[in-house]
Order: C-alpha cells, then structure tokens, then sequence
C-alpha cells in the first residue's frame, strides 16, 4: 500500500510539472506572434514627424484641454467671451479705453452703493478681495517673454546669414502672406480669426487625424516633387558666393 501511494504521488508530481511546461510554452508561443506582428507593423505618417498625440503636442496642460474641448464649459464660455470682445469692439465700434472706464465706473458705483446699503439693512458689507501680483509670477513672464524674443531675434539672424535658402524663401512667403492679410483684416479681426481656428482645427485633425495624416502625406510628397523641379530649373542656376570657413 505504500508503493502504490507513492507511485500516485510521483504521478501526480509528474503530472502538475508537465502543465507548468505546457501552459509556459503555450504562452511563449502566444507572445511570439504578437512581437512578430507589433514589428511588422508599418509605420504610420504623421504630419510634421508629429509622434505625439495632440493634446501633448499643445502642451498638455489646461490650454490643451481648453482648445482640444476637453471641459466643453470652460472652452464654450471663452469662446464665448472672445466672441463678445470681438463684437463690442469691431461690430459695435466699442473702444478699449471706454470699456474700461464704463467697467471701472460700473462695478465701483455698485460696490459704494451696497457698502453703505448694508448699514440699513442691517447686512454685513461686501468682501472686496485683495489682488496682489507675485513678484515670482511677473519675473517668469518678464523671463519667458525675453527668452522667446531672443530665439525670434537668433533665428531670423540665421536666416538672414544665408546659409538655408529654404528657410529663407518659406519666411518670406509666410510675411507676404501675412501682410496681405493685414491690408484686409484689422489686428483685432485677424486675432479673433486665429482664436477660432485654435478651438476649432487642432479638435478636428484629433477626430479625422487619419484621414488628414493620409492626404497630407500625399501633398507634402506632391510639394517636394514640385520644388525638385523648381530647384533643378530654377534655384540650381542662381550664382552662389564663396562659403567663408567659420573660425574656431
């Protein structure tokens, strides 16, 4: 009897290691196909070289989620206030200065009216908070403001150096192009217009990033085919001065 209780025991030892090994095989075989597949995949053009997702590519933060319609409230109600600026200024023929004294005019004949209503009607005043600006909070705007004028500054330089002819012509064709719109739109206009092409574009390339993805595909390769031939007639015969050697 104790044979026999033995060899059941080492049969079943025997048993549950042979099911170990074929459920790891099992799983190695299944994860195999996998890695084949996942290394197979073709690689999916994205404008601009984008490998982020979008809400990224705009910074992650809340004007992302602002332009992208993550909270609708809060996107809707500064759409809504760019809106109403637009309107009183460029429709309505507002100006800035007006609007600020009637506003400062407005909230300050309020707030001395309820102040002393309240000792009649026996109510506490209004709290009037105190705004301060942080010295922090100015410094890093005063910071980041100078950083990005001096990277504008550096590489409109490297452009005038003539180094990149390409860079050079797309600079000038976008300043064309933004002066013409300036002899048509006021600065006020045109900064409304790129307000809602901020809250409305990025939200439709994130829905129909593919289909997008595929025709500008087609078109930046229907471009560079463009500009070979541009380049080949045209720019390949423009006479080019000796390249001065940069000193260590």
């Amino acid at each position: 009897m104790a044979e026999r209780s033995e060899e059941t025991l080492l049969e079943k030892i025997a048993e549950k290691i042979h099911a170990v090994h074929d459920s790891s095989s099992s799983d190695s075989d299944d994860e195999k196909p996998k890695l084949s597949d996942s290394s197979l995949k073709p690689k999916i053009y994205r404008l601009f070289g984008r490998e982020k997702p979008v809400h990224q590519v705009l910074g992650g933060g809340k004007p992302a989620d602002l332009f992208l319609w993550r909270d609708k409230k809060a996107s809707a109600a500064v759409l809504g206030g760019a809106t109403a600026i637009w309107v009183l200024f460029e429709l309505m023929e507002y100006h800035l200065l007006t609007l600020v004294c009637h506003s400062l005019i407005l909230s300050l004949a309020v707030l001395f009216l309820w102040s002393n209503a309240t000792t009649f009607i026996n109510k506490s005043p209004p709290h009037i908070p105190q705004v301060i600006i942080p010295e922090d909070l100015a410094v890093n705007i005063a910071l980041s403001l100078r950083f990005e004028i001096n990277r504008s500054i550096a590489a409109l330089r490297e452009i005038a150096s003539g180094r990149d002819l390409k860079a050079f012509l797309a600079v000038i064709a976008g300043l064309w192009v933004v002066s013409i719109l300036g002899s048509c739109l006021n600065f006020l206009t045109l900064f409304y217009l790129v307000f809602v092409l901020l809250h409305t574009v990025p939200i439709l390339y994130e829905k129909y990033e593919d289909k997008i993805d595929s025709f500008g595909e087609k078109a930046i390769a229907e471009i560079k085919k463009q500009y070979a031939v541009f380049d080949a007639k045209v720019l390949s015969k423009v006479p080019k001065g000796p390249l001065k050697d940069k000193k260590p």
